[in-house]
Parts: structure tokens; C-alpha cells; sequence
């Protein structure tokens, strides 16, 4: 089996690759339509995927509850979220409030799951938060203002809904198929985006050029489909307080591949910051002497 860290960190570069995606294609569709129609095709192939594997449907209240959760949080909340904060609040606080996500889902994980963390991972985090920052502040301070208190809201809203959502898929992991309860979330939470969608932007509008058809198989398939897939995989064997702190990666692998295809400029505080934040997920994510309780792997 691959190294539950090592998916992890693959996942991260997927979900890494997603930003530009996601800003080519927001010149030819508004944006809850745009995110409608990524978790509707995601989910459509997930739950392709799981019939042809003949997975299992869920049975229970309980199962369902906890899809509908991973949905609603992390699919729902967390699209909604974030693909209108674009609009009120500049990136780079975007990037550093989300960054705050891996803390918020430890502690979550630590109440509701038991997990035990360690100083170590403690520090790691804070280190991981710290180095977002360093990257991210100065642009944000370059850029000026535009920021706004509900833009400021949308993205907490949208972060807390995400690590919420990664407690309902950990304890999924282990008792469903994991392209069966990836699928189904994605369809539960695209529920409330479409609805929003119809009501407040006109779907019609989209324009079905190949840069958007791009665009939108990239974030869908690779992006979303995939990425979920492989989260859910490394959350049956990962701690979702450490498996939270490859995020902190995101951010990184987001400003090479600005500089590498993009010609963003490489800064000294791009350097620190991403040396930073390694090493905090290094930290955070190192395998620990003494075992999680075992309600943490329900």
C-alpha cells in the first residue's frame, strides 16, 4: 500500500493545480454555476467508479448523516465559500485565513476524534501557519485593500466548513468505499450551490468554449474526482490532524508554479516561507511514538 503521506502530498499538488483552473475558467461562467457543475461531474464519476467496483450503497442513519456532512461542509460551505470570497477579499488574506483550516480541523479532531497531536505537531502547525504568512502577507499588503467583512466571513466560513467536513470523511474512511461516500458527498453539497446558483446567476450564461470545457474537466476529474478519492484513502490510515497540516503545501507548490510558468517573481520571503511551512508539515505529520486512540480510526 503507498505511503498514506505520500497521497497526501499528492493530493495537495491536485488541489495546488486547481487555482488557475479555477481563474480561467471564471471568465466564462459565474461562479456557482462554475461550482455546481465541478462537484456534480466529480460526484457523477466517483459514484461511476464505485458501481463499476460494485461498492456498496450506504446503509444506516448514521453513514448517511455523515455523508451529508462531509457534503454540506466541505463541498457545499467550503464552495460557496470560497469561489464567492474571491469578489470581496484580496488572496493573499484569503490564503492566510485558509491556512488556518489544518488548526481548526486538530482541534476538531482532538474533541471529536480523540486524536492525540503532541507539542511536536502542536508547533509544526503554528510553523506551518507562520510560513503561509510570511508568503502571503506581502503580497497581500502590495495589492492594498479589498477587503471586506463579509468577504472575511465567507472565508472563514468556507475554512471552517472544510475541516468539518475532513472529520466527516475520517470517520467515513473505514466504513464505506471511498469513491462511493466521495461521490455521494459531492452530489449532497452541490445541492445547495445549484439552488443558489439558479437563483441568484443566470446558469444559461455559461460560455461552452474549449478553454472552459478545459477548465472544467481539469477541476473536475484530476482536480476534484481523483483528489477526494486519494483524501478519503489517506484518512483511513493518517490522523486527520496530521493529514491536515499537507495543506500548508498548497500555497507553496501554488507560488513555483507561478514562477516556473507564470514568471511570478521568487522572493526571499517565498523561499523562507515555503522552507517554514515544510518543515512545520514535517512536524506536524511525522509518525508518533504513541498510537491515536482507536475511536480516531472509526
Amino acid at each position: 500500500m503507498v505511503n498514506p503521506r505520500i497521497l497526501a502530498a499528492l493530493v495537495m499538488v491536485l488541489w495546488a493545480s486547481c487555482y488557475p483552473l479555477i481563474t480561467l475558467g471564471l471568465d466564462y461562467a459565474p461562479h456557482l454555476t462554475f461550482a455546481a457543475l465541478r462537484a456534480i461531474l466529480a460526484g457523477g464519476v466517483q459514484l461511476g467508479f464505485a458501481s463499476l467496483r460494485r461498492a456498496q450503497w450506504p446503509r444506516g442513519w448514521s453513514v448517511w448523516g455523515w455523508i451529508t456532512l462531509a457534503g454540506l461542509g466541505m463541498t457545499g460551505i467550503g464552495y460557496f465559500g470560497m469561489f464567492h470570497a474571491a469578489e470581496f477579499v484580496s488572496p493573499g488574506l484569503a490564503t492566510v485565513i485558509e491556512s488556518l483550516q489544518p488548526l481548526i480541523a486538530a482541534i476538531l479532531a482532538v474533541i471529536f476524534l480523540r486524536e492525540r497531536l503532541g507539542p511536536i505537531g502542536w508547533l509544526g502547525l503554528c510553523l506551518g501557519i507562520g510560513g503561509v504568512a510570511l508568503i502571503a502577507v506581502p503580497r497581500m499588503l502590495s495589492a492594498g485593500g479589498g477587503s471586506t467583512a463579509f468577504g472575511l466571513a465567507l472565508v472563514v466560513m468556507a475554512t471552517s466548513g472544510v475541516a468539518v467536513g475532513n472529520i466527516a470523511i475520517k470517520t467515513l474512511s473505514t466504513r464505506i468505499d471511498a469513491a462511493m461516500a466521495m461521490g455521494l458527498q459531492l452530489l449532497i453539497g452541490a445541492i445547495p450551490i445549484s439552488f443558489l446558483a439558479l437563483l441568484t446567476e443566470t446558469p444559461t450564461a455559461i460560455d461552452w468554449s474549449p478553454q472552459f470545457i478545459i477548465s472544467l474537466l481539469g477541476l473536475a476529474l484530476p482536480g476534484t474526482a481523483l483528489a477526494y478519492w486519494l483524501w478519503q484513502i489517506a484518512l483511513q490510515t493518517l490522523d486527520v490532524s496530521k493529514a491536515a497540516a499537507f495543506s500548508f503545501l498548497v500555497p507553496i507548490i501554488g507560488v513555483t508554479v507561478g514562477a516556473m510558468f507564470f514568471s511570478e517573481p521568487f522572493t526571499l520571503n517565498v523561499i523562507g516561507g515555503g522552507a517554514l511551512a515544510a518543515f512545520g508539515v514535517y512536524l506536524a505529520s511525522r509518525p508518533s511514538s504513541r498510537k491515536s486512540q482507536p475511536a480516531s480510526q472509526t
